[in-house]
């Protein structure tokens, strides 16, 4: 390449020199030497030959040189018409700029958009005047911070789809704080980059409530409220007949319990909750594999004493509230995850175990929300291990199997906990993979003193090693125990023996 170009620069300079040694050779020919008249003639006809040759190529140099003044006037003349075409486009759009701007001020449909990352780029008045932020609240906050956990939720399917290239529209209620319910329809709408790759979508909430949808809504409330008066009155009469003294034990429990679901409610939406975590450990002296943690959930009334711990959850799930809680659990979990450092040896390839109840094992969106939460925070699925109940996989294996393959395409692992408790289902898992079992911890509390229970384990850690399975041993207490753990050859133990639960971010 070098060559060439240095070829290219010297070839004038060839030519020239050619003329030149030509000329004086036939001028040394004719007077210092007796070659004659023919000779003379032929030098001279070579140098004649040389001597055209060079107008030749000067001429057609200078044809060239003409040639791309002109396409160069030409192509200078089109950048300055195009210069003028978007000088008068500009001013255009300047102009209508304050109209525009107008329009989408007055517009009543509520507009905004957002990035692959869910980060709100623009919004108008009205989607403003809607959420009840400040511009300075929407712009560059995520989806989820702008509309609400539980909304987010209820979008997530649709915000996955629109990044995905589809035009969505569905109808959806949305409650207001003083309790007006009103009709949403909603239209996602995805915007394409210069690349022709989904750069986000459009959010468009039209208000479709008609004028009697709030008063109706009052009086349905209200209707409600007087039917749940009646029937218990109802059943104060019934039960004053029957047996009053059970009423009043049974209506003296179901209020406490109703507080306690009010409080739990409340405590779910407003985050009152904290996250605690319990040490893994692996049990070999000489093993190289990573500690692991067990995310706990502690409500702010039991850390006061008011509660004992966990009382909560049977409530929680009876009126139908843990997939929000386990929702709130993977996403502070996911969110405290991204902001660890990721140099750090310490908690390198350590997992966090988050339990799951049945609702949401058979909740189909909850797939979306794990991968759409992983992708707002950037953390890869693999620290997240969940914990399938044993009694889920006896019930429901189809659902359990098809909530396994959804939660590994994002990447998270998975175990089953309390196994061994109901009978050893191993037929039950083959049909899916899982990295861990939890080996039930009324198990292992009695494996020193009851030798069914040692061969139990024994059997259950002997062919989950050989379909390359982890076990973990539950409820480990004393140091005799994990003696033994050691023996038999369990993976992992968990327990008060090895770590009381401390708070994640501590």
């Amino acid at each position: 390449m070098k060559a060439r170009i240095f070829f290219r620069s010297v070839r004038p300079f060839v030519s020239a020199l050619a003329v030149i040694t030509t000329s004086a050779a036939l001028v040394f020919t004719i007077y210092f030497t007796d070659l004659g008249l023919q000779w003379a003639t032929f030098l001279s006809g070579v140098l004649m030959a040389s001597v055209l040759s060079e107008a030749t190529r000067v001429s057609r140099i200078e044809w060239l040189a003409a040639r791309r003044s002109a396409q160069l006037t030409a192509i200078k003349d089109k950048l300055e018409h195009e210069k003028k075409l978007r000088q008068w486009a500009e001013d255009a759009v300047a102009a209508g700029k304050p109209r525009l701007h107008l329009i989408d001020e007055v517009l009543p449909v509520m507009i905004a958009f957002f990035d692959t990352e869910g980060q709100c780029r623009y919004h108008n008045r009205a989607f403003m005047e809607w959420v009840h932020l400040r511009p300075d609240q929407i712009d560059g906050q995520h989806i989820r911070k702008i509309l609400g956990s539980h909304v987010y939720q209820e979008t997530a399917t649709a915000v996955r789809q629109s990044l995905e290239g589809q035009h969505v529209h569905y109808e959806r209620t949305h409650e207001m704080t003083d309790g007006a319910i009103y009709r949403l329809l909603v239209e996602h709408l995805p915007q394409l980059g210069d690349d022709g790759k989904v750069s986000g979508f459009f959010m468009l909430m039209n208000d479709i409530t008609s004028p009697g949808d709030v008063q109706n809504a009052e009086a349905d409330t209200q209707a409600a409220a007087h039917a749940e008066d009646a029937a218990v009155l109802h059943a104060l009469v019934q039960d004053e007949i029957s047996n009053q003294d059970a009423y009043v034990d049974s209506f003296s429990e179901q209020v406490s319990g109703q507080k306690d679901i009010n409080n739990i409610r409340a405590a779910i939406e407003k985050g009152d909750f904290s996250l605690y975590c319990q040490l893994i450990t692996p049990l070999a002296p000489d093993s190289t594999e990573a500690e692991h943690y067990e995310v706990l959930v502690r409500l702010l009334e039991e850390e006061e004493g008011m509660m004992p711990p966990g009382a909560f959850f049977p409530l929680a799930e009876k009126y139908g509230l843990m997939p929000h809680l386990d929702r709130w659990v993977v996403q502070h979990v996911t969110e405290w995850a991204s902001m660890q450092n990721p140099g750090d040896e310490k908690g390198k390839n350590s997992l966090f175990f988050i339990n799951l109840s049945g609702a949401t094992i058979g909740d189909p969106g909850f797939p979306e929300f794990l991968q759409l939460t992983l992708m707002e925070y950037g953390v890869p699925g693999a620290v997240l291990c969940f914990e399938i109940p044993n009694s889920e996989l006896t019930l429901r294996p189809q659902v359990v199997a098809e909530f396994a393959q959804h939660v590994r395409q994002c990447g998270s692992m998975l175990a089953i906990s309390g196994f061994g408790h109901d009978r050893i289902s191993f037929d039950l898992i083959r049909g899916f993979r899982v990295e861990f079992l939890k080996i039930d911890g009324n198990i292992i509390f009695n494996i020193l003193r009851d030798p069914v229970e040692l061969a139990k384990i024994t059997a259950v850690n002997r062919v989950a090693k050989s379909i390359g399975v982890k076990t973990i041993a539950e409820l480990v207490e004393s140091e005799e125990t994990i003696a033994k753990l050691r023996e038999v050859g369990i993976d992992y133990a968990q327990g008060f023996g090895i770590s009381r639960p401390r708070p994640l971010a501590g």
